[in-house]
């Protein structure tokens, strides 16, 4: 396969979804094979809290935007001319795909046909539409690609490496199961911020941002904050009164609900703003509309023990206070290089 070709396929897909937007969605005439998939996408757009209520148009504009940046052709030579692709030999990489927020497993699609091997797709129920959608938009561009990308409801079969994510649980089954084959398997992870207690109040909403983006599901949602001894969170409180609204939102508010009255049955003190409680707790994972924090007396002893508990965190937020961390505001928003897990899904891809 001509990866020149298929990259050039990905950026007239970037071009395709950057039309698409919450606030409107705009028709132009450079862009190819409107004809036949912008008003159809649309419609998917606005079917796909149906197919799964999560994924409101919100949330679901967001990811088609955030991918629309992504897929430029200066983004992919940056991504790409770090690795040699000129000796590649196709394989059939299967691909078990989470359904958490909408195309979470586009960037594992988009690596493996990058590199020139075929992509064998089993998406989740949660999130089948979408990328089946987009696929179809990459054949429109460039016909070669049909006998590179198949999609299947059943079995997996004939196939040399696999990608798989879902939970811990499942995870341990991935390993079992796909034993004797090149493998990544992902497992649970969650995301930290680290407080200093200097944040500017633009930091915390942008904080707020890195909590609420797809009502907190994805893996590089905030779910714990990591505080100084006696943290004041007014502050905090104050700058994501700006996504009161979430409340509003059918499926979030019974999880607000539920997971409230979960804790004070059991005489938890809570931290409570009628749509966040904030909650003391040593874990990482926190439920939907909930945030655990901990205190830390010493920024050099949390830093060593996030290191030693990396397998368990997929983003760091925070002001410069842990290596490698991100800013506030765009967990959400990763570059193509910035890999799940930090394992570079490439170099794995190349070295099948």
């Amino acid at each position: 396969m001509d990866t020149i070709n298929t990259k050039l396929s990905f950026v007239e897909l970037g071009k395709f979804l950057s039309q698409f937007t919450l606030n409107e969605q705009v028709q132009r005439a450079d862009v190819l094979h409107n004809d036949l998939y912008f008003e159809k996408f649309n419609d998917l757009v606005m079917l796909s809290q149906s197919h799964n209520g999560w994924f409101t148009p919100e949330q679901v504009y967001f990811a088609v935007q955030s991918w629309a940046e992504a897929l430029t052709e200066s983004n992919l030579n940056e991504w790409l001319s770090k690795y040699d692709l000129s000796e590649m030999k196709p394989k059939t990489v299967a691909l078990i795909l989470a359904g958490n927020i909408p195309l979470v497993g586009f960037h594992d699609f988009l690596s493996v046909l990058s590199t020139g091997h075929k992509v064998l797709v089993k998406a989740s129920s949660n999130d089948q539409h979408l990328i089946q959608f987009l696929s179809n938009y990459l054949i429109s561009v460039d016909s070669k690609l049909s006998d590179y990308i198949t999609f299947t409801d059943g079995k997996l079969e004939n196939f040399d490496a696999i990608i798989a994510t879902g939970s811990n649980n499942t995870a341990r089954y991935f390993e079992f199961y796909f034993k004797d084959k090149p493998s990544i398997i992902r497992k649970n992870r969650n995301s930290v911020a680290v407080l200093s207690g200097k944040e500017t109040h633009d930091d915390l909403v942008n904080l707020g941002e890195d909590i609420f983006r797809y009502f907190g599901l994805g893996c590089r949602s905030v779910s714990k904050l990591f505080v100084p001894k006696d943290y004041s969170f007014e502050g905090f409180f104050k700058a994501i009164y700006e996504y009161k609204d979430i409340i509003y939102y059918e499926k979030y508010s019974n999880n607000y609900d539920y997971n409230k009255a979960v804790f004070l049955m059991s005489n938890f003190k809570l931290l409570d703003n009628e749509f966040l409680t904030l909650k003391e707790d040593t874990s990482y994972a926190s439920p939907i509309s909930s945030v655990f924090y901990e205190y830390y007396e010493d920024i050099t002893d949390l830093q060593t023990r996030l290191k030693n508990e990396a397998e368990h965190i997929q983003c760091i937020v925070s002001n410069n206070m842990s290596d490698n961390s991100i800013s506030f505001g765009q967990t959400q928003q990763p570059k193509l290089w910035q890999y799940a897990d930090n394992v570079d899904t490439l170099q794995f891809l190349i070295s099948l």
